[in-house]
């Protein structure tokens, strides 16, 4: 069970560099042993994603476990994602904006064997989903996408729900994403389960086709429906349903849905992608779908409810410092006696005999 209630604080530099030690080394056993694919399919898991976490040693309940973990992960990578195979890009806030450029740069640095604007493209896709088509009341503020030499791919993203204090946790693994607008998650994780305008369920897909057909039709015609309902009072929505027409300005939707018009987007996946379509546009065009056409979309939530060396917060113990340092010297012992060759063996050893004169020096 993945309980995320939100935290504010940082993370201590003194575990910060411990917790970037010990991602390092785990990641290059788990590289030598399942290769960067084993990575993507743990991470992808919510529960191993967690267990992490606590092995790791931040606070095992908290929402600041997500963020940690992956900019942990990134900076562990960060100088050896070559060697590895096995990039990250992203972060919290104003960073996973950077994504798609970050990908880029990655994927000129070093050979990629899938096109670099197709991972450009799920890592928007992913963001949008979880934003736009998932709409669950909560606001991404965080988005980590993981990819491999060989082009596989990896998503951690997080919202948060102001009204409730909590944040949920999607994961994305790009080997079962068959559709992106149909049942696209690996996971999703949360402690509390509700009414939710889901159009990425396997039973929106009629209502995916009716929007993607209004969505090509002229916005003008659109608004006057919407104003017409609401002038008249022609439906009063039961009160488990998430979208109301007083939440929706039909006069403000125009811009918006002009975009979707000059585009004429062939279908729901295309309309998702294009750019200035957001949650607001896709609940009037589902409500148009459902009053209009008799297509309703799917309000079935997503959410699947998912200790090593202590957590900083002193849960279920404060932070063994000694213990972990022997964790990461054991993960040391153990590349030395792994397959890899002599080359690749000293490498090893320069990079985790650094993260020990660091440790050493705090």
């Amino acid at each position: 069970m993945a309980n995320l209630p939100l935290h504010g604080g940082k993370c201590p530099a003194w575990l910060f560099g411990r917790m970037t030690g010990m991602t390092r080394a785990l990641i290059e056993a788990m590289v030598c042993d399942t290769g960067p694919d084993g990575v993507l399919r743990r991470l992808s898991d919510p529960y191993w994603f967690q267990a992490l976490g606590c092995a790791l040693g931040f606070d095992w309940h908290s929402s600041g476990l997500t963020t940690t973990v992956c900019g942990a992960l990134k900076e562990a990578l960060k100088d050896c994602a070559g060697q590895l195979g096995l990039f990250v890009a992203g972060g919290k806030g104003r960073t996973s904006r950077r994504t798609p450029d970050e990908i880029l740069i990655y994927a000129e640095r070093f050979p990629v064997a899938r096109n670099a604007e197709e991972l450009v493209y799920a890592s928007r896709m992913s963001a949008k989903v979880d934003n736009s088509a998932v709409q669950d009341g909560y606001q991404l503020y965080h988005h980590t996408f993981v990819f491999t030499a060989a082009g596989r791919w990896a998503v951690i993203q997080q919202g948060m729900n102001e009204g409730n204090r909590q944040a949920r946790r999607y994961h994305w693994l790009g080997d079962t994403v068959k559709d992106f607008v149909c049942e696209p998650h690996q996971a999703v994780c949360c402690d509390q389960r509700g009414e939710t305008l889901n159009l990425v369920a396997r039973e929106s897909d009629p209502a995916r086709r009716v929007i993607g057909e209004l969505a090509r039709e002229k916005p003008e015609r659109l608004v006057r429906d919407l104003t017409l309902l609401q002038e008249k009072d022609l439906l009063r929505l039961p009160a488990r349903h998430r979208v109301e027409l007083t939440d929706i300005h039909p006069r403000n939707l125009h811009r918006v849905l002009l975009k979707s018009y000059e585009r004429q987007p062939e279908n729901f996946a295309a309309l998702l992608a294009t750019p200035g379509v957001g949650p607001k546009a896709l609940r009037a065009l589902s409500l148009l779908s459902e009053l209009a056409y008799g297509t309703p979309p799917s309000y079935r939530d997503p959410a699947r409810y998912s200790f090593a060396h202590g957590g900083k917060d002193g849960h279920p113990f404060p932070v063994d410092r000694a213990t972990y340092d022997h964790s990461i010297a054991f993960l040391h012992r153990a590349l030395s006696e792994s397959r890899l060759d002599r080359g690749e063996k000293m490498e090893a050893f320069k990079r985790l005999g650094q993260w020990e004169r660091v440790m050493e020096n705090r």
